[in-house]
């Protein structure tokens, strides 16, 4: 069986999951899903992002102390996976001593012993929002573009890893796609950084400046940067660093990753520092690094300060799950940035479920009920109906391995919409010949199917009113009402 492995971008945990985070996780679980039915051997990684000074700074204005807060936190980005229906197979946090730190620490030997680590004294500024170092290039009149700060000027002694001995050969692995970096302008843009070289970059702290994070292998003054170690979470959740035949097995079976999703804004981090690490680590590159935009919420920046921060538990809650993943997988085009609003929301839940899918199913499953079991023989199943179906399965496929998942549920609907045409035309409830309804059955199972990876319960419900009696009989009965409509 061959092997599919995804991981996303593990959130850091100083406040709580915003409708923002769950991006990453919800294309991940569409492209699992996609390849479990194609009988794909998929292990889907996810986790939590866990150390760093930032942390340390929200725990203190808590009157918590660091491990309370990321345990606090790291659970609310846990809950997403019932909230959401996520399909993960893992769960990482980088706190965890016993999963991560030894791969952590394993990375940094195999950096060591390769000459590609040394130390250093360093001025710089220092973006905390960041818990990075940032150029002037990097801020607007002083201020990080992304977080409104200054950064703060520090000084001091720390390991710095040889990125820039790396810069050439990362950028031929981008060029000629063995590092496949998705959408074509992301790609742009990570080339445009690596033609001018890659400078190296600090992998450190002082401990006495920052003890929460993971210690460096001999040399108990220095704490392993947060990003350095975090990066490391896509090969210690395989048992990259563990001693037992179990973990090296696990690691050799699914390394390398065939898809990385991460934001528009962890594009550095993984198409040139984690690169560099591989490479001088001797591991293999990832196969694929998929970018995605940010969420806006009614045409703004999520921010607490705008107090336009909305709960994805909360929605999933008062909404259902199915329609939140919809409108995120239908209203938004991954590679831009996307926005929500309650208005946005109500309009494409009414089109597209309550009046579309929703519709045509009940419609569909209210006339096959009355005809008790009735004849489906697939050998004889109309050639236009079948057409369409192979027709609309080979584009969706198309489209989720270009990870257009918008599209996707574009093609979606128009089986949909097909199938709403074919009832109007043959109109079976005057005339409820078992031939039209038994297309109508079809049309609408292999939406269903169609529809598993991004709608899984919707797919269930839809699927369990159909039962197949025998190979060539059916009997249906009706289901609850799938989206009823809302009234705004």
């Amino acid at each position: 069986m061959q092997k599919f492995y995804i991981t996303t971008s593990i959130p850091y945990v100083n406040s709580a999951p915003h409708l923002g985070n769950v991006l990453d996780s919800l294309y991940a679980d569409v492209l699992a899903r996609f390849w479990r039915q194609r009988h794909y051997d998929v292990r889907f990684l996810t986790g939590t992002d866990e150390h760093g000074a930032k942390i340390v700074r929200t725990a203190e204005a808590a009157g918590l102390t660091p491990q309370q807060l990321v345990d606090q936190n790291s659970a609310k980005f846990r809950a997403l996976k019932e909230a959401l229906n996520l399909s993960w197979d893992d769960f990482i946090r980088t706190s965890d001593q016993v999963r991560h730190w030894p791969g952590a620490q394993k990375m940094w030997l195999a950096l060591s012993a390769k000459g590609d680590l040394y130390k250093k004294t360093y001025k710089g500024l220092y973006c905390v929002g960041h818990e990075a170092f940032v150029t002037e290039k990097d801020l607007i009149g002083g201020v990080c573009r992304d977080h409104q700060k200054n950064p703060e000027v520090i000084e001091e002694e720390n390991w710095f890893f040889r990125l820039s001995k790396y810069s050439k050969e990362i950028e031929l692995k981008i060029k000629n796609d063995e590092l496949k970096i998705v959408p074509e302008s992301r790609k742009n843009e990570i080339l445009a950084l690596l033609e001018n070289g890659l400078e190296d970059v600090s992998f450190s702290r002082p401990r006495q400046d920052l003890s929460w994070g993971i210690p460096v292998p001999n040399d108990d003054t220095q704490t392993i940067y947060v990003w350095a170690d975090a990066l490391v979470n896509y090969i210690s959740a395989l048992g990259y660093g563990g001693d037992r035949a179990i973990d090296n097995a696990t690691f050799k079976k699914y390394w390398p990753a065939d898809v990385q999703i991460i934001g528009k804004d962890n594009l550095r981090f993984h198409a040139a520092i984690w690169p560099g690490m591989l490479l001088s680590a001797g591991l293999e590159l990832p196969k694929t690094i998929f970018v995605h935009g940010f969420l806006n919420i009614s045409g703004q920046k999520i921010s607490k300060t705008v107090g336009n921060v909305i709960d994805p538990v909360e929605l999933a809650e008062k909404y259902g799950t199915d329609p939140v993943r919809y409108y995120l997988l239908r209203e938004i085009t991954p590679f831009e940035d996307g926005d929500f609003s309650y208005e946005k929301f109500h309009d494409r839940y009414n089109a597209d479920l309550a009046n579309g899918l929703g519709n045509f199913a009940s419609r569909v499953l209210t006339l096959a009920s009355k005809l008790g079991e009735f004849s489906a023989d697939l050998k004889n199943a109309n050639p236009e109906i079948t057409k369409k179906i192979e027709s609309v399965t080979a584009e969706l496929d198309r489209k989720v391995k270009d990870f257009k998942f918008h599209e996707a549920l574009a093609v979606v609907g128009e089986l949909i919409s097909f199938g709403d045409g074919y009832v109007n035309e043959k109109k079976p409830w005057k005339n409820p010949d078992p031939k039209v309804i038994f297309d109508l059955v079809l049309i609408l199972d292999n939406t269903a199917a169609l529809l598993r990876p991004f709608l899984p319960a919707t797919s269930e419900k839809i699927t369990a009113s159909i039962n197949w009696v025998s190979k060539d009989a059916l009997k249906i009965k009706k289901s609850e009402v799938l989206f009823p409509r809302f009234l705004v």
